[in-house]
């Protein structure tokens, strides 16, 4: 910090500004703490969703396995693709202290009436349906991860704010406050000394 003139102006700006900057820490902290509050509880919604789409691509796997043992790999690969609704997920987008979260239903389903395959079989069915419902967890997954990234930027840049007010700009602040404090105290001093002498030479 750049040395200021030791007056009582520059004291009292320099203890405003201190204050402004512990308003400011404290802001920053207590920011820092509901993120992280914020981040857990989402942690925890996403690992609860990552274990569901665990769960339906084991599904999944067994009903490839049941469709390729019926039809084999070349009878599965003539099989048309699956056709679904929506086509896309729709994210409903808003904000949680200033960073931009997302959400989405997204749950889309299979459109009877499609095009058939020639040799269309329950197994296949039964495969297309299943690997049909992993875009619902996939879509969830990837806004929740989209979110939890933000949300660790934003926390990293708070936290880097608080510390720079708390290991840097305050204990500035403070010392130059204490440094002119000194100064003032000690021209007071200095002054009540001048005073006193000056009253003895008169008595004299």
């Amino acid at each position: 910090m750049a040395e200021i003139a030791p007056t009582r102006s520059a004291a009292l700006a320099l203890a405003d500004e201190r204050e402004l900057m512990r308003q400011g820490y404290r802001f920053l902290d207590e920011k820092r703490v509901l993120l992280a509050s914020e981040m857990l509880r989402r942690l925890r919604e996403h690992e609860r969703m990552h274990a569901g789409l665990v769960e339906r691509l084991r599904a999944a796997h067994d009903a490839l396995r049941s469709a390729l043992q019926r039809h084999g790999l070349d009878g599965m690969q003539a099989h048309p693709a699956a056709s679904i609704a929506p086509a896309a997920p729709q994210p409903v987008r808003a904000r949680f202290l200033g960073v931009p979260v997302l959400s989405t239903d997204f749950a889309p389903k299979t459109i009877e009436g499609a095009e058939a395959a020639i040799d269309a079989s329950p197994e296949a069915g039964a495969c297309r349906d299943a690997f049909a419902t992993l875009l619902e967890p996939l879509a969830r997954l990837g806004v929740s991860g989209g979110n939890l990234e933000r949300l660790a930027v934003e926390y990293r840049r708070t936290e880097r704010r608080a510390r720079a007010l708390e290991n840097v700009l305050l204990p500035e602040v403070e010392g130059a406050l204490s440094t002119i404090q000194g100064q003032l105290e000690l021209a007071d001093q200095e002054e009540a000394v001048r005073i006193r002498l000056a009253g003895r030479a008169r008595s004299s």
